[in-house]
């Protein structure tokens, strides 16, 4: 068996044409998902990037993994301790150790152990490939070394080739030479310039004045695609802009590798994965260009599984990605460790079924702390830290007639604020109890002070919304948080 694992930095369903987009970001991919089962509910079980592939790596949640910030404690796995083997736990159990006993060489092109020290990604791989430049690389830097593997081993039986590129994530990196191909399509409906003017008002890393981060930058050159704030409708169009030309340059980099496959005349008999390690807002609660949040923009991802034999279709169930990413290592015949958290659906993928949870619990730690629930329509974000957005504790939303979380309905629907906590309240519960006596690493990362993209930059902040007109945020800020510097 072949599988060719496209993993798409940053990629949100609802930007593809086959999840609904009304732009042209996603012929291949739209391609693929023709002949595949499209998962309309993906969600990571941690966020962002590195929590967000240590659960992929490990098969376990993070607080299970230790891995759910971008630094401190908690941005390295729980050690195995005293009951460490000669080979440790990751080693046996990683996703990539699964698929070698399933018979498979596996094989990865990716810069991301680089970019976040996070050398355990290579456990298990029978070769890996790092492009080098820590994920500031674009598609062109990363396709030819898959299509040299592909070239001299494609035709051969039993691989696992990921192939992972960046350019959706900002800074907003594609090529000027590819020109602008959604410079006459419309902006999604649901941005206006009422919600762009609230949002200039308000504050946080990312958001309207502070694209960047927590301060006003001009990327210029050599990013002109990245605007460093929406003072404008037109800023607004080029953060759109920016971000749908990254899916569109990653997507056509997506075809060169079908096509490989085409032209060695394996492609039917390859399955093919598409899916993403976070979305990304672009407005949505006022972040701009980054994956601040556990709701359902940045914790919802795309995943296509396009496989030999089975029919292509929609599957609407409620499904973790490391729950999807089990169900690969048993379609190729492999054993799913006991200690995965992740549930493999493969019995009913074949049978043709529906498949999913009753509920997930999603989590960020790195730029704010939430965990939230998602069941039904719902989503309840709770805020352990708000990560400098002003955000209130509890947010509830329905994301099936407000997907872009404009109206908070915590106050409206007490009742479901009450069910919403109640899953977590058990989720927690749950986890703890077979947590192997490690801690809640939440609780390491409030521990340290907060998360690792806030530490230290709340007085310098606190003096920029003085200065720009938004002293009523900051006296906000600084009465939620008297005792951060």
């Amino acid at each position: 068996m072949r599988v060719l694992w496209i993993d798409i930095d940053t990629l949100r369903p609802d930007h593809l044409g086959c999840y609904g987009y009304h732009r042209s970001t996603s012929p291949h991919l739209d391609a693929i998902a023709a002949r595949a089962v499209r998962f309309d509910q993906c969600w990571v079980s941690d966020a962002p990037c590195l929590p967000s592939r240590a659960a992929l790596m490990t098969g376990r949640f993070g607080i299970h993994n230790g891995v759910v910030n971008h630094g401190g404690v908690a941005a390295e796995p729980f050690p195995d301790g005293r009951d460490r083997t000669f080979r440790s736990a990751l080693d046996q159990e990683s996703l990539f150790r699964c698929l070698r006993r399933a018979g498979l060489r596996v094989v990865t092109v990716s810069p991301f152990a680089e970019r976040h020290s996070a050398w355990w990604w290579y456990a298990g791989a029978s070769e890996a490939y790092n492009t080098g430049r820590g994920g500031m690389e674009s598609a062109e830097e990363i396709t030819p070394v898959a299509l040299d593997w592909l070239a001299r081993h494609g035709a051969s039986d039993n691989w696992f080739l990921h192939v992972n590129t960046w350019d959706p994530h900002t800074p907003y990196r594609v090529p000027e030479s590819f020109g602008e191909p959604f410079a006459r399509d419309p902006l999604p409906a649901w941005y206006t310039e009422g919600v762009r003017r609230a949002h200039w008002d308000g504050c946080g890393p990312h958001s309207a004045r502070e694209v960047s981060g927590y301060g006003p930058y001009d990327y210029g050159k050599p990013y002109p695609r990245q605007p460093g704030e929406i003072a404008s409708m037109a800023d607004a169009r080029k953060i759109f802009d920016g971000y749908d030309t990254g899916v569109r340059y990653a997507d056509e980099h997506a075809g060169r590798l079908v096509n490989a496959l085409a032209d060695l005349g394996v492609l039917d008999e390859t399955a093919i994965v598409v899916t993403s390690d976070h979305g990304e807002t672009l407005g949505e609660l006022n972040i701009y260009g980054d994956h601040q949040t556990a709701d359902g923009i940045t914790t919802r991802v795309p995943f296509l599984l396009a496989w030999p034999g089975l029919a292509p279709r929609v599957d609407r169930g409620l499904h973790y990605q490391i729950d999807l990413a089990a169900t690969v290592v048993e379609m190729l015949g492999g054993r799913v460790p006991d200690r995965w958290d992740g549930l493999g659906v493969a019995g009913a993928l074949k049978a043709g079924k529906p498949a999913g949870r009753e509920s997930l619990v999603v989590s960020q730690m790195a730029w704010s702390c939430q965990r939230a629930a998602r069941w039904e329509d719902w989503i309840l974000i709770r805020s352990f830290h708000d990560g400098y957005h002003g955000f209130p504790e509890l947010m509830l939303f329905d994301l099936k007639d407000d997907p872009h979380e404009q109206r908070d309905l915590a106050s409206a629907r007490p009742e479901l604020v009450v069910r919403g906590r109640a899953i977590l309240e058990a989720w927690h519960a749950v986890a703890m109890r077979t947590a192997e006596g490690n801690p809640d690493p939440m609780q390491t990362v409030l521990a340290e002070g907060g998360p690792y993209h806030c530490a230290g930059e709340l007085g310098k902040y606190l003096d920029r919304l003085r200065a720009t007109g938004r002293g009523a945020w900051a006296e906000k800020l600084a009465a939620m948080h008297p005792g951060e510097p």
